[in-house]
């Protein structure tokens, strides 16, 4: 009980000043530091907890948030005390060069990923995106079936359907401003006709449409309607690709992109491992010992 007491006291003192440590100096010894907590020789200190509690956060919340990271805090220690006592010597060894050498790639990591952010040309060509599409399109086969289409749902009682139908099919200029002119009367509309989309996305868009009788309705140059309670559904199918077949350029070019970049970014890294030893034995600042027999 007296320990409790003594904590929720040195917690309500922290959450008085901890406020005030914006106005104080930051550079300090660990002589000047106002510790919290002690763990053997490890210290916690006060400066440690000041980004731990949100501004306009209750007292007693903010006593709980504190006294659940000392808590924390020392466990952890605690642990890591006793399993040095209590791991043999060859696990202690091999968990600091684990711990070495991670900190090592997270350093080296983060520096070479800067450095391709800094320096690493992220524009690809129309002409490389072309040229390794003709290469590889082979490996790249539909998963499924896609299409490019025209699409309009009505409300159920929409009174000039037949002139959407009509413009929907032709879809000359006029057909298209005529279309987007009374817009704002449909429920749902896709005209741009350009993009292909798959066909699991039309069964989610038009609820009468389904896995089970897709085959009559996605078809190339098929203008279909289906209604339901909600509204009547009117597609035009402008082009269509079926499942296996090599996927379209304008549909893979994200993920082309995304594969020449990462062999930029590979040949990058690889450069520059290559040329920071050689500067490196250049600058006598890397050699290397031939053993002695």
């Amino acid at each position: 009980m007296q320990h409790t007491n003594k904590l929720v006291f040195l917690l309500g003192i922290l959450y008085g000043t901890l406020t005030l440590s914006s106005c104080q100096g930051v550079f300090v010894s660990d002589k000047d530091k106002e510790a919290v907590a002690r763990v053997g020789e490890n210290f916690l200190y006060k400066e440690d907890l000041v980004d731990l509690v949100p501004k306009g956060t209750a007292k007693e919340d903010s006593i709980t948030l504190v006294t659940n990271y000392i808590n924390n805090w020392a466990s952890k220690q605690l642990l890591m005390s006793k399993s040095k006592v209590n791991l043999s010597e060859e696990q202690l060894t091999e968990f600091d060069r684990l711990v070495a050498n991670y900190k090592t790639d997270l350093y080296t990591g983060a520096y070479k990923e800067a450095l391709v952010q800094k320096k690493q040309d992220t524009v690809i060509s129309k002409e490389e995106l072309n040229t390794f599409y003709q290469k590889e399109k082979e490996n790249f086969k539909l998963n499924e079936k896609i299409l490019r289409v025209r699409y309009v749902e009505l409300p159920p009682q929409f009174i000039n359907k037949s002139a959407v139908i009509d413009k929907l099919k032709g879809f000359t200029e006029k057909d298209r401003m005529y279309l987007d002119s009374i817009s704002v009367q449909f429920r749902k509309v896709n005209f741009n006709d350009s993009v292909w989309v798959e066909a699991s996305r039309l069964t989610s868009e038009i609820p009468p449409l389904t896995s089970e009788n897709e085959k009559q309705y996605l078809k190339k140059s098929q203008f279909f309607e289906m209604q339901d309670s909600l509204g009547v559904y009117l597609t035009k199918v402008v082009d269509m690709l079926d499942k296996n077949e090599p996927a379209p350029l304008q549909y893979i070019t994200p993920t082309i992109k995304r594969v020449l970049l990462n062999r930029r970014r590979i040949e990058y890294l690889r450069k520059l491992e290559v040329d920071i030893i050689d500067e490196a034995i250049k600058n006598k600042e890397f050699e290397t010992y031939e053993k002695q027999e």
